[in-house]
């Protein structure tokens, strides 16, 4: 055998065993259900992997820092990332995160931490004392509005599994009850939207009938009346056409194929007379608690929501109010509401607390904080800020395996949890990711509750501002109780009656 023979045997045995290689590979990513990026995309999805290792060694060089990334910086994913697959969730050497730009919060350790045996178990809250059916939440970290249709039915069964697993809540967004909810076995948060889906009769109004429909289900434990949300505060729901599926239309009751276009608020709303109104009809037709979600803006119609409060009576008040931040997540939004309108929940949390307090409402209306609240610090910062639960949208998708591919209004999300198409949601198995939504959940608890162990408090609902200090232009940092002082009450709606059985 001649070398020319002899070379090009090597090369044909070596194009073989390659081409056997790589067609095992793609067996075995096509068969494997943990990872979603590869079972869509056989051996190609293997390179992620290999590109966020090396990013370790490169990004240094060539890419961004660790904590520079947009929306979510690479240190807050891979903390979610070790949460949700139990890994070591330990760093070593420093850390990366400067606690030097203004804004920044620092919580105060004590002298003489908590002692593990001294620490108390998470206590459930009450919420909606006036109500035919209170709910007491047992989880103060839940998670937030994503709706069927903008999430895909995979990924919303897998969440509320998730939620059992872990004892929390999930709430369903603007886009209606679906089946998916239901047959994970979560506690539910129904939504109402501005266009009413799920509980709109055919001309598009409010129906007691889909109400008390909705209610029937033991899971739906409370309602929430979204006013407006973090990206795009005055407008309202968009699901791209694409995405419109037979399915969603019908649990929305709008046309398939369309695009699916909420207003851009509830039209029978003009005050908070209205709003009162609206409240207390959804509570005496459900017997549930009921609430609202805003994203703040201005701020002088809360004010005036606790002043007609205090005229009709603590029992009128929204029995709980879930504040957004104006740098929220969605599906879809015009860049120039998600750039640039809202509060943030940095400042939206503590005025909003106050005002309530003010009015001597803190005890009667519960405080959710959401917007980008993903990791321990941020949810610790949360509660001790005024909060009595937080959600997060962003973190449970990270759960689920989002990699911020940036496609959720596409239909083109190469993880499937925002597409409807088949062959991109056979990759995310319901079962496996329910486990990891869990662990996400219950390792964020065990982290707030170490940082509150720090602090000195037995449990997170201790906390309270002066806890926390927050540095300053000058370098300094000064005590959040300072910056945030409680107001006085001015009035309260007989706050410190005691409320019927």
């Amino acid at each position: 055998m001649n070398k020319i023979d002899l070379l090009s045997n090597i090369f044909i045995f070596t194009v073989g065993s390659i081409s056997l290689f790589i067609m095992v590979l793609f067996v075995l990513d096509m068969i494997q259900t943990k990872d979603a990026v590869r079972r869509n995309f056989p051996v190609i999805g293997r390179f992620r992997s290999l590109f966020t290792t090396l990013g370790e060694f490169f990004r240094q060089y060539f890419f961004a820092m660790d904590r520079e990334e947009m929306p979510f910086n690479r240190a807050e994913r891979e903390w979610v990332d070790r949460a949700t697959h139990e890994h070591d969730n330990t760093i070593a050497f420093g850390s990366t995160k400067s606690l030097t730009p203004v804004g920044t919060a620092i919580f105060v350790n004590c002298a003489f931490p908590t002692l593990d045996d001294d620490a108390v178990e998470m206590q459930p809250l009450e919420i909606g004392p006036y109500c035919r059916i209170p709910f007491h939440a047992p989880s103060f970290f839940n998670i937030s509005g994503m709706s069927f249709g903008a999430l895909s039915s995979p990924a919303v069964l897998a969440l509320s599994k998730g939620a059992k697993l872990a004892g929390c809540w999930m709430n369903t967004g603007e886009g209606g009850l679906s089946p998916y909810h239901l047959l994970g076995g979560a506690d539910i948060i129904m939504q109402i939207g501005t266009a009413k889906y799920g509980v709109r009769d055919q001309f598009g109004n409010l129906s007691d009938d889909k109400l008390k429909e909705i209610a029937a289900h033991e899971q739906v434990r409370m309602f929430e009346i979204k006013l407006s949300q973090g990206a795009k505060p005055g407008k309202g729901g968009i699901l791209p056409a694409i995405k419109v599926t037979a399915e969603i239309a019908a649990i929305r009751s709008i046309p398939e194929g369309q695009d699916s276009i909420s207003p851009n608020r509830h039209p029978e709303i003009n005050d908070v007379g209205d709003l009162l109104d609206m409240i207390g009809r959804v509570r005496a037709v459900t017997g549930k608690p009921t609430g609202i979600k805003a994203v703040i803006g201005a701020y002088g119609w809360i004010e005036e929501l606790c002043a007609e409060i205090c005229i009709r009576g603590p029992e009128s008040a929204p029995d709980f109010f879930t504040v957004d931040s104006g740098d929220g997540g969605t599906g879809a939004a015009p860049m120039a509401l998600m750039d640039n309108v809202g509060l943030t929940i940095r400042e939206s949390l503590p005025l909003v607390s106050d005002i309530l307090h003010k009015y001597g409402l803190r005890e009667r209306t519960r405080i959710v904080a959401s917007g980008k609240l993903v990791t321990p610090s941020e949810v610790a910062w949360a509660i001790a800020t005024g909060a009595d639960f937080v959600v997060s949208a962003r973190g449970f998708m990270f759960s689920l395996g989002c990699i911020q591919a940036l496609k959720c209004n596409k239909n083109t999300c190469p993880t499937g949890i925002t597409t409807h198409k088949a062959h991109l949601q056979k990759g995310l198995n319901p079962e496996e990711k329910s486990v990891k939504v869990a662990n996400y959940c219950m390792n964020m608890i065990h982290e707030v509750q170490i940082i509150s162990h720090s602090c000195g408090v037995s449990r997170p609902r201790l906390m309270g501002r002066k806890h926390v200090r927050i540095v300053q232009s000058d370098g300094k940092s000064v005590p959040m109780d300072r910056l945030y002082p409680r107001p006085d009450i001015i009035a309260s709606p007989r706050a410190l009656e005691t409320p019927p059985s």
